[in-house]
């Protein structure tokens, strides 16, 4: 997983309410089994029409926000099925942060072991990024937990601290278990002498 730090980037100014996973990414996307090339799937009822040709009014295909790296979003983002299928989309179309007013909590899990930062701020708060992001750019900082623009808006936001740590450090639970390898290589070399059995080791 990539570290992430700080990023200032264009930004889409969506904010949708309730947006769900089968709208993040339709049910016949999901054959995949890798998140390469998800993203064409990403928000495929809002970007085409049903015989496949592109929604002239797409705000995600504009040349400017086909840049985009932050998705602003409305309140309640990510919710109905658990499909991890989500993130992988909103990662593979090009997004690494999401602002939004509240998200569902499996979705908020499932961004988070992707390496996609969800900034939780108030709608207030949304409603003034929305505003301005089709001119500006937008800068998430996560190591100062602040989004701030080039208009002076200063907005402070909470994250867990475990959270904060591993995307810091790209740390995803691969890489987290691999920070203990020496205690698991010890703990296995004991395991091999005191119950051999268990090990496989040949009596």
């Amino acid at each position: 997983m990539t570290p992430f730090k700080s990023l200032t980037a264009i930004a889409t100014p969506f904010g949708a309410h309730n947006i769900d996973t089968d709208v993040i990414i339709p049910a016949r996307f999901l054959k995949a089994v890798t998140k390469e090339g998800m993203g064409a799937g990403a928000f495929y009822t809002l970007r085409f029409h049903a015989d496949g040709t592109p929604r002239a009014e797409s705000l995600f295909d504009t040349p400017r926000h086909r840049q985009a790296h932050i998705l602003i979003a409305g309140e309640n983002f990510g919710c109905g099925s658990s499909r991890e299928h989500a993130a992988w989309a909103l990662d593979d179309l090009g997004y690494k942060v999401i602002i939004a007013p509240s998200y569902s909590d499996i979705f908020a899990g499932n961004a988070f072991k992707n390496g996609l930062l969800t900034v939780v701020l108030p709608q207030e708060q949304i409603d003034k990024l929305m505003a301005i992001a089709t001119d500006v750019e937008i800068t998430v900082d996560l190591e100062n937990q602040v989004v701030t623009t080039p208009y002076q808006d200063r907005f402070t936001f909470e994250i867990d601290p475990f959270r904060k740590h591993c995307l810091l450090e790209g740390l995803d639970e691969i890489g987290l278990t691999l920070q203990s390898k020496a205690q698991v290589a010890a703990f296995e070399a004991k395991v091999a002498i005191e119950q051999p059995w268990v090990a496989g080791v040949a009596g």
